[in-house]
């Protein structure tokens, strides 16, 4: 089993910046990819952006130069920069990790808005 905790959300101005962060407890040598997804009110929940344990790096074409992933294997940590953002990143931002076993585990979500 593997436990999620995600801190960092929040209200911020749009052009603003917010850091997210998920921390992994439980069998967390199992985690191969750590990841970000978000929701928005009346939409599906859509991938914004995942790292595999390598570093190998992927994004959503909306966020792409603008939101920045990384991790910390030792403190099985993932960690989602975001920068300039647009009223339309305004959604719940859920941690995401899967393991070797293709198990797959969700955080409990975090609430980002961007308004003025």
């Amino acid at each position: 089993q593997v436990q999620l905790v995600e801190s960092g959300g929040g209200l911020v101005q749009p052009g603003g910046s917010l850091r997210l962060s998920c921390a992994a407890s439980g069998t967390t040598f199992s985690i191969n990819t750590m990841g970000w997804y978000r929701q928005a009110p009346g939409k599906q929940r859509e991938l914004v952006a995942f790292i595999i344990r390598a570093g190998s790096t992927n994004y959503a074409d909306s966020v792409k130069g603008r939101f920045t992933i990384s991790r910390d294997n030792a403190k099985n940590t993932v960690y989602l920069q975001m920068n300039s953002l647009k009223p339309e990143d305004t959604a719940v931002y859920y941690c995401n990790v899967v393991t070797r076993t293709q198990y797959i585990y969700w955080g409990q979500g975090t609430q980002v808005t961007v308004s003025s």
